[in-house]
Formats: structure tokens, sequence, C-alpha cells
């Protein structure tokens, strides 16, 4: 959601004259897009805004602008005594403040900040052209698209729903709009964006669904793979599970959060399902497209959770054999319904290895999953280079990333790899044409 919003906001500064700069110490503007989900991100967001504010010192004319859920819908006032030194706040998807503060010459009215969540959804969203910015243009093969925007489930756990304010689906006139000019600007790949995209039209008048515009952007010409995440077990439908295996370029991979294999726990966090519906999801998924990328979210140390209750989680693991799992220790985040109700009651040390646990199960399931990829070939959209390395970089329709070397410039193209080295997380191969020309390659293990 960041990637998506900081490449609208740079689209617009750029149409007000600006050009990108890669060093902070000599830019007019910068923006600083954060994302407060756990306690480590923001711990970094407020160490590059100390960063920040020492250059500020240096270049006080330099406009310095706070962006993202670390804003939120109301955090700004707080902020502003907190880091003074900061000229613009906006919440999550909303740009107005920043453009009207540089075309008011640097006056800034936080009364811009009460908008409405409509003027948020329009700001998220150029009304005209979609023009990438100028360092992503011609060069972009994959795109970011939300659909929807904020969330209304919350988890006990999750702060997004008080940072990015309540969920609101996107007209499908709009998103299919954007997709055609990303299209035509060289995007090749579109991943739609939303904290339950599941959920996508609930909202809106009429019964169109994510699988209704997931049908309707894998149309839109020059895109050749459709994506889309985050899903929640309650909103996985049979429907949209079909939706998958039918059209081709929609890519077969789920993202679908677990969060814990244990009921008591889930409970505590509601979620909202038992892990034997959770399982049913899988069952639904894998029987329909057996090959299937099935990727998961887990969190290890969450209020209350015993070592086995854990262990419930792992053996959860071992029995789905996801195909990627981001793994987080639980945090306190301020305002969540954990925070004031509940004790973080698992010491620091705990959560690491229990993390560790996962992630060690982790890295030795997908070591003998990706084995089963070598010696076979596998499409890949090639995305960009690699430059320290000289090779290039792209993924497979299940999101295997793959490195291959070629002198050619291959960019945007789809093509197949023959894989000669396999990891946990990625593939080594050669384009299939290397192959018949040079013969058998010798690719060491990094």
């Amino acid at each position: 959601m960041n990637e998506a919003d900081s490449r609208h906001l740079s689209s617009q500064v750029e149409a007000l004259g600006y050009v990108p700069t890669v060093n902070a110490n000599e830019a007019d503007l910068v923006v600083l897009n954060t994302c407060v989900v756990r306690q480590s991100a923001e711990d970094r967001a407020i160490g590059r805004l100390s960063t920040m504010m020492k250059i500020k010192e240096r270049r006080p004319n330099m406009t310095v602008a706070l962006m993202g859920c670390m804003v939120g819908m109301r955090e700004a006032p707080a902020l502003k005594k907190k880091f003074p030194f900061v000229d613009v706040f906006m919440p999550p998807s909303v740009t107005t403040p920043l453009l009207e503060y540089l075309e008011q010459g640097g006056l800034f009215d936080e009364s811009i900040l009460l908008e409405t969540r409509a003027k948020a959804v329009r700001d998220a969203i150029q009304d005209e052209d979609y023009i990438l910015p100028a360092v992503e243009r011609g060069r972009s093969v994959t795109a970011h698209v939300p659909v929807v925007l904020g969330c209304s489930h919350a988890c006990t756990f999750c702060v997004i729903p008080y940072r990015r304010g309540a969920e609101e689906s996107r007209p499908k006139a709009d998103v299919l709009r954007e997709v055609r000019a990303l299209s035509e600007q060289g995007v090749k790949e579109v991943t739609l964006l939303g904290q339950i995209i599941d959920r996508y039209g609930l909202d809106l008048d009429d019964d169109y669904d994510l699988s209704s515009l997931l049908r309707d952007v894998a149309q839109v010409a020059g895109i050749a793979r459709v994506r889309f995440l985050t899903s929640h077990p309650n909103w996985i439908t049979d429907r949209l599970i079909d939706t998958v295996a039918e059209v081709d370029k929609i890519c077969p991979q789920f993202e679908v959060p677990a969060q814990a294999g244990n009921n008591e726990v889930l409970e505590n966090m509601r979620r909202g399902y038992t892990i034997e519906e959770y399982r049913r999801v899988v069952d639904r998924i894998r029987k329909c497209i057996p090959d299937a990328a099935i990727h998961t979210d887990i969190i290890v140390g969450f209020c209350g959770e015993t070592d086995e209750q854990f262990m419930d989680t792992y053996r959860l693991f071992e029995e789905c054999r996801f195909d990627k799992a981001h793994i987080a220790k639980y945090s306190v985040r301020p305002k969540t319904i954990a925070t004031r109700q509940m004790r973080d009651d698992v010491s620091s040390d705990e959560k690491e290895r229990r993390r560790k646990m996962l992630d060690d199960l982790q890295s030795a399931m997908l070591t003998d999953k990706m084995k089963g990829l070598r010696e076979t070939t596998v499409e890949v959209l090639v995305e960009d280079r690699d430059v320290k390395k000289n090779r290039w970089r792209g993924r497979t329709p299940h999101n295997k990333l793959v490195f291959f070397e070629d002198d050619r410039d291959l960019r945007g193209k789809i093509l197949p790899v023959h894989v000669d080295w396999t990891g946990p997380y990625s593939l080594i191969g050669r384009a299939m044409d290397a192959v018949h020309l040079r013969g058998p390659a010798k690719v060491s293990e990094e």
C-alpha cells in the first residue's frame, strides 16, 4: 500500500516541477512514508526522522513531510509536538496536504487532515493519466494497485483500522482505468491490494466482487499476470478459487494468513475462524488447484500464548507446507484491543526462540520443496537486473524468485528458464534458448 501511495505522490510532485534525487542531503523535498504494523517498523521510521532532523538543521529551507500509518487519521497534532521540524503530515493515501503546502509556498493548513474518507480515496488515485514517476517510467514491469482502502475487521493485535480508517472499496471503473494506464506504460503484472482483499465490493451497491474484478483486470490488453493480496480465510469463496483456476492470467498464489494454529489463541486474536476451518480453506484451494502456492502470516508470542499452543502452530506449519511464511514476533501496538485488555506476557527471548523454530522449519521444508523444481523449466516474467551480480531477476506465476545470466535486454519479457540450482527462497537457471546453444552449466550454491 505504501509503495502504491508513494508512486502516486511522486507523480503528483513531478507535475509541480520536482525531479527525483537519490541523496536526501541534496533534496528540496523529502517524504518519509511510514509503516507501524510492528514496533520495529515504527522504530526505523523514528530513526530516519532523527537523520532528517539533522539535515533540516543544516538546510532549513528543505521541506520534510511525514506520511502513512505513523500519521494515521488523527495522530498529526501529537507528532507535530514531537517532531516540530516536520513541515507537513499526511494520513495514508492522502496527498492533498503536501500538494497544497507546495502550491501555497509553504503554508500548512491542519484542517486539511479532517477531510472525508472519500476525499482520501480521490487523493490516493490520480484522476488524470496515472503517469508513473520518472524513475519508474519505461522500467517498471510490476505495479501495486490498491482496490480496498482501510480495514474494519479489527483483530485485537492490529493497528491498521486505527491508522488507515474504515474499509472502502474503489469503484471498478477507477481500478480498471488505472490498470489500463499502467499497461500502456509497460507494466505487465499488477497486484491488487487490500487489507482483506476478498471483501472487495461488499460496500458497493452492486454484486460486483473480487472474482469479477480479477476477471476484468485479466482482460486488460498488455497485462500478462494478475495477483491479489491479502486474503482472509472467512472470505475466500469457492467462486474466487474457481476464478483463479479458470483464468490463466491470474497467478495460482494465495496469501492466507493463519496467524496461529491454536483455537484459543485465534479467539483471543478475534480472527473469526477456527483452525479446523482454516485447514478446510487450504484443502479447498489445493483440491481445486493442486499446485497452488499458499503463503501465510504467523505471529508468535501473542498475549497468553503457551508453549503448547505455539506447538499447535508448529504442527500446522508442518502439515500445510506453506510456500512462504511471514513470521513476526508479537509487539504491542497503541490503541489496539490487545494493548488495552491483555498482557504482553511472553518474554522477548521466548518470542525469538519460537520465531527461530518456525524460521528453521520453513527453511528446511522449502529446501526440500524447491528441489522438485531442479532440472525443470519454469516460466519467468523478467522484472529487472541485479546490477551487483550482473544477472536478471524475475518470478514464476507461483511467485518463486528466479535469477539467470543473459547479455540480452529481457526486461518485461516472459520466457522459459531451465532451473540448474534450487535454494529455499530462490532458483538459478538459464533461458531455454541459452541451454540449447551452450549446453549444461555449473552453478555454485550461494
